[in-house]
């Protein structure tokens, strides 16, 4: 019985199961349980459209997956570089959408107790995790999204006035 193409890998993940990636340098965490495939890279379809975030889309087991340049929103440099896509389930009002980030080093599957995040964190890190000697901020797909195109929104809109 097959539900969907994009059934999280991780769905039965415990919860303290998280991805590890790496973005512009920086690493992440995303929870386990909404990862659904780290895919190589294929053709990036690019088209004309006003979304900041977006880089274009891949076609993955027959569906359209959006692509979000994670890369340029935390550094300001593309991610052109990338060795995978993580493709990732989102939510958008009621529904579950999936998305994918260009990821530019390896994915790693760790277990850790999600701990507040750190006192100036963005709205989109939920928690931290402990990765080895360092702490990896545990990233909401969805607001980082959300914030990333409000926040390009708001400078084009600063731009207009100007």
């Amino acid at each position: 019985m097959n539900l969907s193409v994009f059934d999280p890998v991780f769905e039965n993940a415990a919860p303290d199961s998280f991805v590890l990636l790496q973005i512009a340098g920086d690493r992440f965490a995303l929870p386990a349980n909404i990862i659904a495939e780290l895919a190589p890279p294929v053709r990036l379809h690019a088209f004309p459209h006003t979304s900041p975030l977006l880089t274009g889309v891949i076609v993955r087991r027959g569906r359209i997956v959006p692509v979000f340049d994670a890369g340029r929103a935390l550094s300001g440099n593309s991610s052109l570089g990338h060795r995978f896509y993580l493709i990732a389930r989102h939510q958008i009002g009621g529904f579950a959408e999936m998305g994918a980030i260009p990821v530019d080093g390896e994915c790693e599957l760790v277990s850790g107790t999600a701990q507040p995040p750190a006192e100036n964190h963005p709205s989109y890190i939920t928690a931290q995790i402990a990765a080895g000697r360092k702490s990896v901020g545990v990233l909401d797909l969805h607001e980082f999204i959300r914030f990333h195109t409000e926040a390009a929104r708001q400078a084009a809109t600063a731009e207009r006035v100007v």
